[in-house]
């Protein structure tokens, strides 16, 4: 595996070109390429999916471009990044393909990436006395959940419900095709929104924000 590569496409631009509809941005497809001197150079490509949805709607494709800028951020060249590939591409065909909250699936894809870069949090029991009942608390620091008892000691704790407790569990958890399967109601939804996004920025340390694409 390659992993990550940079490829050139000679004259890709040319409204009549074959490499045309390959080369845009979000397309996933089978490319032939071959290495030249210094660099890939791509040869034919025969594309697979467009996520064409991303392209008609402004929402979508604000929360297309947000989620491809981390994935480039946490990538590099030659590195073996399989899982973060499927992940980006069910993650895009979610968005592309469904009516889903988006800011549930920026959450969802937020903290599964976590876990593919080593920051699973804890999960099923208090990340501090191993208590497993009465888990109402995230810990940002920490890495996990905490009982009533440990989260006084932790000013970095967000009380969260039952319900967001659960979908923190199913999203590290889940097989990668059924990641997307489930929805939270708007009290919860909020909660889940919140957390994921500062655990997220607290452990790339960087603040990453939805920006306006015009």
């Amino acid at each position: 595996m390659f992993g990550k590569i940079s490829c050139v496409a000679k004259g890709a631009r040319r409204p009549k070109s074959a490499l045309l509809a390959g080369t845009q941005m979000f397309c996933f497809g089978e490319y032939l390429v071959f290495k030249g001197s210094q660099t890939y150079h791509i040869n034919s490509v025969e594309p697979i999916e467009v996520f064409y949805n991303l392209r008609i709607d402004l929402d979508k494709l604000k929360y297309a471009v947000h989620i491809n800028k981390i994935v480039q951020d946490v990538t590099h060249e030659n590195q073996n990044c399989y899982k973060i590939l499927q992940l980006l591409l069910n993650t895009l065909y979610t968005i592309s393909e469904t009516d889903k909250n988006l800011d549930m699936i920026l959450g969802i894809f937020q903290l599964r990436l976590l876990c593919i870069l080593g920051f699973t949090p804890q999960i099923r029991e208090c990340c501090n006395c191993k208590e497993k009942e009465r888990l109402a608390y995230f810990s940002i620091k920490d890495n996990g959940v905490k009982c009533k008892i440990c989260e006084k000691q932790d000013t970095s704790t967000l009380e969260i419900s039952e319900s967001t407790l659960n979908a923190i569990r199913y999203t590290v958890t889940a097989p990668p095709k059924k990641l997307y399967s489930f929805n939270l109601k708007s009290e919860a939804l909020e909660e889940f929104k919140l957390l994921t996004k500062l655990y997220f920025n607290e452990k790339l340390e960087k603040e990453y924000k939805l920006e306006d694409l015009f």
